[in-house]
């Protein structure tokens, strides 16, 4: 059987490489890797079809390392240790010529258990990692897995990258290059595409295919529109558009604006996209944008995640047009998503530093008599179930993380914490 056009023209050098040149031209970070033959681990964030998987096997092929792929979507941690035991065979063979590569698509989607048991193969350099995510790492990799492999961001490839490569597969794929293609018009084809080099190859693909025997293969706007049978501007839950389209939702509802977050969310649920991702993405909104301005949002969203898992669709599209307009019609506020980055920030910069004495636990009488809970003063033995005293750290004592903003109920707090603490 014939392997699909993507796979056909696959790369196997980097010469055969088409876009990210950042990472793999003359003097980049990746190709000066390759060539000094000591690959660190790393992971490659970017949308789908650009290159990562390619970018993982050329290595493999250039270095005559091991190669293990595992996918975050199906393998466990039980998987993960059988691959890195194999690799440990690997590396003590002299057959080997390099150090063991495992690959793990989707490395977002592993646990934090999974992405543990990755730690100390990679630390004693028994695998280089390299993982591929279409997500943020800083979001979804755990930070000691992220402390000790590089982040490189790969980019959709642009309109003269998208024109190699179709300019390539014309000359050189053994079946197009004897079907007499004639290229007419490449707009639709770049459009559909969203520069995702597999989506490209897989309609090229699609139109050889739906192309009679023995007629010419002609590649123009109306051809691609009508095999595709979608409209040009139609929602893809898989590529680029999956992308824009929810940067879109998210923006008309922290903008406040119900009429646009209510189209985008018709684009999403007309498209077929997952409702469990818009009702989390709604989730985090509530928390993240409308946060203490209006407590209640979050448990809407929540509810509304509740009800979407419950009855599904076609039904569930109608908690999610509630809490879509909600949310945008609500007062917003990020004060409590700032706080918590300032905090972390400093936690960052000024490490662990002691929690002071009396607040401190003291389940033992060795701690009591080192003065663990002295002078303690137990709020609600006090009027208005307050008292003033010093929680943060000596070295940062009297510094603010949280600035309340400008809504109704964060005036309200605002106001309750100067009299209490007199600033």
């Amino acid at each position: 059987m014939l392997a699909p056009l993507a796979e056909r023209l696959r790369p196997k050098s980097l010469d055969e490489y088409i876009g990210q040149k950042h990472l793999v031209g003359d003097g980049s970070i990746l190709r000066r890797m390759i060539d000094s033959g000591n690959v660190s681990s790393f992971i490659l964030w970017g949308p789908p079809g650009v290159g990562k998987t390619t970018i993982a096997r050329i290595i493999a092929n250039t270095t005559k390392s091991p190669f293990y792929t595992l996918s975050a979507v199906n393998a466990g941690v039980k998987d993960v240790r059988e691959v890195i035991e194999r690799c440990k065979a690997d590396a003590g063979s002299m057959f080997s010529a390099g150090r063991p590569i495992l690959f793990i698509d989707e490395i977002h989607r592993f646990s934090k258990s999974q992405q543990d048991s990755l730690l100390g193969a990679v630390e004693n350099g028994t695998i280089t990692l390299i993982g591929a995510t279409t997500e943020n790492p800083s979001f979804e990799v755990i930070r000691p897995l992220l402390s000790r492999a590089q982040v490189y961001v790969l980019k959709t490839l642009e309109e003269p990258e998208l024109q190699e490569l179709l300019d390539r597969a014309i000359t050189t794929d053994e079946i197009l290059r004897t079907s007499n293609v004639s290229v007419e018009q490449t707009d639709a084809l770049f459009r559909f595409s969203g520069g995702d080099a597999r989506k490209l190859l897989n309609i090229i693909d699609l139109l050889q295919q739906s192309t009679p025997l023995g007629q010419p293969m002609v590649i123009n706007d109306k051809t691609v529109i009508e095999r595709l049978q979608e409209n040009p501007m139609a929602y893809d839950k898989q590529g680029e558009m999956h992308y824009d389209i929810i940067s879109a939702f998210i923006k008309s509802v922290r903008g406040s604006d119900p009429d646009a977050a209510i189209y985008w969310l018709a684009r999403m649920i007309e498209g077929g996209e997952d409702p469990e991702f818009i009702a989390r993405r709604l989730t985090i909104l509530a928390c993240e944008d409308i946060g203490l301005a209006n407590p209640n949002a979050m448990l809407l969203a929540n509810a509304t995640f509740d009800i979407v898992k419950k009855v599904g669709m076609p039904e569930g599209r109608i908690p999610l047009a509630e809490c879509t307009v909600y949310l945008a019609t609500s007062q917003k506020s990020n004060s409590a998503y700032m706080a918590i980055d300032n905090a972390l920030a400093e936690v960052r910069q000024s490490g662990n530093l002691p929690v002071p004495l009396h607040i401190r636990n003291a389940p033992t009488s060795l701690m009591k008599n080192l003065g663990y809970g002295a002078d303690y003063k137990y709020a609600h033995d006090y009027p208005g179930n307050f008292v003033r005293q010093q929680f943060l750290p000596d070295q940062i004592d009297g510094r603010k993380f949280w600035n309340p903003a400008d809504n109704p109920s964060e005036i309200r707090a605002a106001d309750l914490q100067r009299q209490r603490w007199g600033k």
